[in-house]
């Protein structure tokens, strides 16, 4: 059992950077695979980063280098840093863990943070 708890999130505005956590709980952290999604109102979750164990690093398209994922497995946390952000990038943006191996399918996480709003103003 894994829990994810999300933080960072914030009131920005467009043009700014933020920093997003995810702290996972227990000791084998190292051994899971994680991603980021987020969902704006009204709209599908979407996929926004992953990191595999390997440390190998996936990016959604519309991502195009402003975002960086990394993790600290002595830390047992992941990050998600984020630059020149835009007003459509607000949303919840939820942290995810697979146990098996992540992909840009939320059915492939087996745990979820709570989420940690961003907001991002013109």
């Amino acid at each position: 059992q894994v829990q994810l708890v999300e933080s960072g999130g914030g009131l920005v505005q467009a043009g700014d950077s933020l920093r997003l956590s995810c702290a996972a709980s227990g000791r084998t952290f190292s051994s899971y695979d994680m991603g980021w999604f987020r969902q704006a109102p009204g709209k599908e979750q979407e996929f926004v980063a992953e990191i595999r164990r390997s440390g190998s690093r996936y990016y959604g398209d519309f991502v195009k280098g402003r975002f960086t994922i990394s993790r600290d497995n002595a830390k047992n946390t992941a990050y998600l840093q984020m630059h020149s952000l835009k007003p459509e990038d607000t949303g919840v943006y939820y942290c995810a863990a697979a146990i098996v191996a992540s992909s840009s399918y939320p059915n492939q996480y087996d745990y979820w943070g709570q989420g940690t709003q961003v907001t991002v103003s013109s």
